[in-house]
């Protein structure tokens, strides 16, 4: 199958010029390329348009889940007859294995995972190994160690219908796939057996497969519904006469080897409490062969140890110091350098996977010094930054303010996007001196409000921005603050409610972290803008300034004495945007518009009408608040029906992606 988008909107000219110039630089064998474009102007459009024009599988990294999760969406909707997946770490809770020597702490491992974050990852390699219309949005976790490809790939079971095969072979092969019996609960990554018939419940899909057998050859091969049982479509264009199994874990090992490798791992133990010995740790040589001795007879009796990881170079055949392998190798096996890498936010993104490997190393080194884990753990890593370019055929940057690295890997070059689709062009900005700085704001928010339109104010510390709002709200003004120490939870609520015209203005720290999306704002005031630093870098100020950007009166006012090298970088990149902008806006007969962007529904009103009620039990998903639940006044039983209900609230939070929600009812539950 071909990518065809599925959209209908256009390009605009400059979209279409990107689009162009991008596809032409990929299918000509350019390795690096950057994109600039601007807060608004459809970069997420512009890129679809390069995949469906060059045609090749394509991964997009994203720095965080949320912005991978949004990402993820866009492109299910824009490639909807497409393979498009997402691929995160599947943890609802994490806790790393850790040892603080100072006050003689060890930290065991702790993980919960989320089965359905599990099933997409593995919906992402199926789909690589067996179709090449596939899109992967991933976050940094895709560096992370996963298992060979090549292996995955061999653990496969392939059924047709009329094959000649006995009912206790397939049930053996299933097994080896590590996939278990289960005849009372058909869960995903089980099986189930009853007479001649194997119903699989296979780990990546969201249908069974139901065989049937006569006698010693498979009679019938269906895809059926795993609650009902009954006979339906494969959702993923599989056909189930012609069927391949892939394995229920991304980690897949041949039983035959357990000798070889349980030898070198022995091997090296010895030599390990050899050398803790001989420097006189003989407590850490003894917790070493207890620890691994343990894992050894674990991984013999049940085939998994928690920790079995940190074995993984002797399981996959790797040397000492080589580097795992991760979803660059599922892209690299089958597709050599036939495959497009879409790096989301850049200039967030290449630091966060270049520093990904020091914190590991640091946290794994003590381990090993104190006998917890054996040297083989250095190797259970993320890539190295120097690694992960090697995998990688190409990138696309894409970024509003790329970083310098990445316009040198590119040459010099950067392919611009400086028009937005509305023809708003960017903010006229205005410095004024700090010098009654609070005093002036007042004044221009107060012409603002009387507008309807909103503002948002930036300042340096949360303290400030605390008094700054409880002075503002003295003076009349309908005014929130905005920063970490609000709840994850509450900030979009704040944010809606800025729009509805319950705040006029918001005061914040570092607004632009917050991916703030207000058509509605037409001033940003950015206080002490003269003050050099992470919160008053070019970059900082160009996305900050970003934030009026959507409405056609977007001004900015910097309160400075004084202007700095990175105050005036960014206002020499903006002067330049506008005034391209501007020009094309002449020249193409654009009137601007401010975007027109509807105030999103509340999912659940309590009988008052406002945010934060909580239904138990509710077959909507809940996007709200925990509630305060008086724990102390509840009998047994009471507490035991709410850790029920408590954890289905907090599964349907999971799986809608909702991941800061579900971390705060886990802590809940912990609590009771």
């Amino acid at each position: 199958m071909k990518f065809k988008l599925n959209s209908n909107y256009k390009p605009i000219p400059d979209q279409e010029t990107a689009v162009n110039s991008l596809s032409e630089g990929i299918l000509s064998g350019e390795k690096y390329q950057t994109l600039l474009g601007v807060t608004g102007s459809g970069k997420t459009f512009t890129m679809a348009n390069v995949i469906e024009k060059v045609q090749r599988p394509t991964l997009i990294i994203s720095h965080n889940k949320t912005l991978a999760a949004q990402l993820y969406q866009e492109m299910r909707d824009l490639f909807s007859k497409n393979a498009v997946s997402y691929f995160v770490s599947y943890y609802d809770y994490y806790q790393p294995e850790a040892y603080i020597p100072s006050t003689d702490t060890y930290i065991e491992k702790d993980a919960d995972i989320n089965e359905t974050i599990d099933k997409l990852r593995l919906a992402a390699t199926t789909n690589l190994l067996t179709r090449s219309d596939t899109i992967v949005v991933a976050s940094v976790s895709c560096i992370y160690n996963i298992g060979s490809p090549r292996e995955y790939g061999h653990f496969v079971l392939e059924i047709t219908e009329g094959m000649k095969v006995g009912r206790e072979q397939i049930i053996d092969r299933i097994v080896d796939l590590q996939y278990e019996r289960s005849d009372f609960g058909f869960n995903r990554g089980t099986f189930r057996v009853r007479g001649n018939v194997i119903d699989i419940y296979p780990a990546y899909l969201d249908e069974g497969i139901h065989i049937e057998f006569d006698e010693d050859k498979i009679q019938k091969i269906e895809m059926i519904n795993p609650v009902t049982g009954t006979v339906t479509k494969s959702k993923n264009g599989f056909d189930p006469t012609t069927f391949v199994l892939y394995p229920a874990k991304h980690f897949m090992t041949n039983p035959d080897n357990y000798g070889e490798v349980f030898a070198k791992i022995m091997f090296d133990l010895d030599k390990r409490v050899k050398e803790l010995k001989s420097e006189g740790k003989e407590l850490e040589a003894h917790r070493i062969a207890q620890k691994v001795t343990y894992d050894m007879e674990m991984i013999k009796e049940v085939g998994y140890v928690k920790g079995i990881e940190n074995y993984s170079r002797y399981f996959d055949g790797r040397s000492p110091g080589d580097p795992p392998f991760s979803l660059l190798d599922y892209f690299n096996e089958p597709y050599k350098d036939k495959w497009l890498l879409l790096v989301d936010e850049s200039h967030m993104t290449f630091p966060q996977i270049r520093g990904m490997f020091n914190g590991d190393l640091a946290r794994k080194q003590t381990l090993i010094d104190y006998g917890f884990r054996l040297p083989s753990a250095l190797d259970n890593r993320p890539l190295k930054f120097e690694e992960f370019m090697r995998r990688i055929p190409n990138f696309i940057a894409s970024s509003a303010t790329p970083k310098d690295w990445e316009v040198s890997m590119s040459g010099g070059k950067t392919t611009e996007i400086l028009v937005r689709p509305t023809g708003i062009p960017d903010p006229l900005v205005e410095i004024k001196p700090v010098k009654n700085q609070v005093a002036d704001v007042i004044e221009e928010i107060k012409k603002v409000t009387s507008k309807k339109q909103r503002t948002l104010v930036t300042t340096l510390t949360k303290k400030t921005a605390e008094d700054l709002t409880t002075y503002l709200n003295e003076q009349g003004l309908k005014v929130q603050y905005l920063h970490s120490d609000v709840a994850t939870l509450d900030r979009t609520d704040i944010l809606d409610d800025l729009r509805n015209g319950k705040y006029d203005v918001l005061v914040g720290i570092n607004l632009l972290r917050e991916g703030l999306d207000l058509p509605e704002v037409s001033l940003v005031a950015i206080l002490d803008a003269d003050k050099e630093g992470f919160l008053r870098s070019d970059v900082t100020l160009i996305q900050t300034m970003g934030r009026a950007a959507r409405h056609v009166e977007g001004r900015v006012f910097m309160y400075a004495d004084k202007v700095t090298g990175s105050m005036e970088r960014a206002l020499s990149e903006v002067k330049r945007r506008r005034a391209y902008q501007l020009e094309y806006n002449k020249k193409h007969n654009i009137t601007p518009v401010s975007i027109s962007k509807p105030i999103r529904e509340r999912i659940i009103e309590n009988q008052q009408g406002e945010r934060g009620s909580w239904v138990f039990g509710s077959k909507e998903p809940v996007y709200d608040s925990l509630p305060n639940l008086e724990v102390d006044a509840m009998t047994p039983m009471e507490k035991k029906r709410l850790i029920k209900n408590l954890t289905t609230e907090m599964r349907m939070a999971a799986q809608d992606l909702n991941f800061e929600l579900a971390a705060e009812i886990r802590d809940k539950i912990k609590e009771i």
